[in-house]
């Protein structure tokens, strides 16, 4: 499974770099945007206190469009990844990202498409919950999600499209044993079987049907200013739990690019999700001491502002 995905991967990049080498060609349309952000905070004998501070993040965004008549194609491959460190502590994840998504479309009528799409999301590296660094909770492939759909797209203008599906399969992998284990991401967790006297691991594998709609929506709203926004629902039709199936996963994505010269630029991004199946450490503090008391659904959020090197092409 990782040599697959690495190699799509790496094909997809080289792909992109063949095309815009090769003569212009009007069906298909390529580019994408690099950036490197470095942030650093140093005290010395600072009265106010504070915590020296080194932080380096990077993004790559990748996309291959191909239209022709009454046939569209989109791919976009989206990366990131972060590290910071405080004080003496060592270097620590700040961001991780891997995500791959693909739309087919043939036109129905108007504005209107039949399409098909495809999106995996991942990450990297480890991630742990500190101040425990010992236990990793995420690793490349686990999770991973798959999204598979087939549907309709409105596509009233070039920056703007709404995908609609009906028939949506969402399959999560959790490709280590001990995060399988835990049970964190919705696949079910590790129990003792008193019957056989033995350990049942957790499951790596979940699959779910249900209907989605993904909205997206990309324009330069001022000059050398762009705006990215992605909203992902998912509703799961196959839920046994009669409650669970009124809850619906949701994925928010904005990011805001803004071009100061040829190589320099600022980025906000922010991410939230919801998602009723992944459950959450909760800790509690006595006496300046956290201590992880249970897990919960929760909302989750994450944002990146940035200010550094910055390349479109």
């Amino acid at each position: 499974m990782k040599k697959i995905i690495f190699a799509f991967a790496f094909s997809f990049v080289g792909f992109t770099s063949v095309q815009a080498q090769a003569p212009v060609d009007t069906t298909w349309k390529t580019g994408g945007y690099f950036a490197v952000n470095l942030s650093q905070t140093q005290f010395n004998n600072w009265a106010g206190g504070g915590e020296n501070s080194l932080a380096i993040n990077g993004m790559l965004n990748v996309f291959c469009n191909y239209k022709v008549e009454k046939t569209t194609w989109e791919n976009a491959l989206d990366l990131g990844y972060g590290m910071v460190k405080l004080s003496n502590n060592p270097l620590r994840k700040s961001d991780d990202k891997i995500e791959l998504n693909s739309k087919y479309g043939r036109l129905a009528k108007g504005k209107f498409f039949y399409s098909g799409m495809l999106n995996f999301k991942s990450q990297f590296a480890p991630g742990y919950n500190y101040p425990d660094d010992s236990n990793n909770i995420s690793k490349f492939l686990a999770p991973a999600y798959l999204i598979i759909a087939i549907g309709m797209d409105y596509k009233p203008c070039d920056y703007f499209s709404v995908f609609l599906s009906p028939a949506t399969g969402k399959f999560t992998f959790v490709n280590d044993a001990a995060i399988a284990d835990a049970g964190l991401y919705g696949n079910k967790p590790a129990y003792f079987d008193s019957s056989a006297n033995k350990l049942i691991h957790g499951k790596k594998f979940r699959a779910e049907f249900g209907a989605s709609l993904s909205a997206k929506f990309q324009k330069d709203i001022f000059k050398n200013v762009n705006l990215m926004t992605k909203l992902n629902l998912f509703n799961n039709y196959t839920d046994k739990d009669a409650a669970n199936r009124k809850n619906i996963d949701v994925n928010f994505e904005g990011l805001i690019t803004m071009k100061v010269n040829k190589f320099l630029s600022a980025s906000i991004f922010a991410n939230l999700i919801y998602d009723d199946n992944i459950l959450i450490p909760i800790y509690s503090e006595l006496n300046g001491i956290k201590t992880q008391t249970g897990t919960g659904k929760r909302v989750q959020i994450k944002d990146v502002i940035g200010i550094g090197l910055a390349y479109k092409f």
